[in-house]
């Protein structure tokens, strides 16, 4: 498994803009496809984005379609969730995970990914 580590959370504005990071360590990173995925409270967590290990894949939940942007760095074994027009319903931890089987239609499944980080809040105030 490969270890990730989140980080650039933060209290942030509705309209407003944060990037996340998360930087995967202990495996060649990039043999591995990567989701994120977000949990309010009392909520089950939710997919909200996924990319390819090549990058050139990549599958959006309809709710952050044209306002959210996954991309990676191989180079840097980073991958960022670009968050734009943020809202306050965008409020929750957001995690991302990894693994090494991965089609876009079996992105959206928690139970596809095997290793996670430990999350990053993220709280949009309106």
């Amino acid at each position: 498994q490969v270890q990730l580590v989140e980080s650039g959370g933060g209290l942030v504005q509705a309209g407003g803009s944060l990037r996340l990071s998360c930087a995967g360590s202990g495996r060649t990173f990039s043999n591995y496809h990567t989701g994120w995925f977000r949990q309010a409270p009392g909520k089950e967590r939710e997919f909200v984005g996924a990319i390819s290990r090549s990058g050139v894949s990549r599958v959006y939940a309809d709710s952050v379609k044209g306002r959210f942007t996954i991309s990676r760095d191989n180079a840097k074994n980073t991958v960022y969730l670009q968050m734009n027009s943020l809202k306050a319903e965008d409020t929750a931890v957001y995690y991302c995970a990894a693994t090494r089987t991965w089609t876009t239609a079996e992105a959206m499944a928690v139970i596809l990914y095997d290793s996670w980080g430990q999350g990053t809040q993220v709280t949009v105030s309106s």
